[in-house]
């Protein structure tokens, strides 16, 4: 059986990463194989490689072809090399590893110390700011600004003005 290195999509769109796989020449891109010997993300910054040296080394030699993509990254790993015999290539450009996120919390709290902060950190909502305030009796204001009562209210009116007339000036009390 003619077995071919090659590489198996996997992801979403715009976000692929790809296995390394060892399937049967006749099988499709993304169909039965073999044995998964490696993993590559594109994507990441820089592309991540992980290439099981051993298995690739034992599949070349027992006469599987890598495609032009699954060559090329066995060239950049320095398995392709070791295959033919000749000099590694210069080291891969590996990602920084991430810091861990409990040093991290712990070493700003260390920083920020024991003493409060000044205020929130967070500034809190403030309500919408309101419209003129209602008055609390609308039907007189309104009644005032056209002229134009209900009829309990020109039935009131003359009682009020006759009181009011009749009635000293208030004196504030003492």
């Amino acid at each position: 059986m003619a077995t071919k290195i090659k590489l198996m999509r996997l992801g979403k769109m715009r976000a692929p990463y790809y296995r390394i796989v060892v399937a049967d020449a006749r099988t499709k891109r993304d169909g039965r194989s073999i044995e998964t010997i490696g993993k590559y993300h594109p994507k990441e910054d820089p592309s991540f490689i992980e290439v099981d040296s051993e298995r690739a080394q034992y599949w070349l030699g027992v006469g599987a072809q890598p495609t032009e993509a699954v060559a090329a990254i066995l060239r950049v790993t320095g398995d392709w090399q070791k295959f033919k015999g000749e000099p590694a290539p210069p080291p891969m450009k590996v990602a920084a590893p991430k810091p861990d996120r409990k040093a991290l919390y712990e070493e700003a709290v260390r920083n920020n110390g024991d003493e409060p902060a000044a205020g929130a950190t967070t500034p809190r909502k403030k309500a919408a700011p309101k419209a003129d305030a209602p008055a609390e009796d609308p039907a007189p204001a309104d009644a005032a600004a056209t002229g134009a009562g209900t009829a309990a209210d020109a039935a009131a009116a003359p009682a009020d003005a006759g009181t009011a007339a009749s009635a000293p000036a208030e004196t504030p009390a003492e």
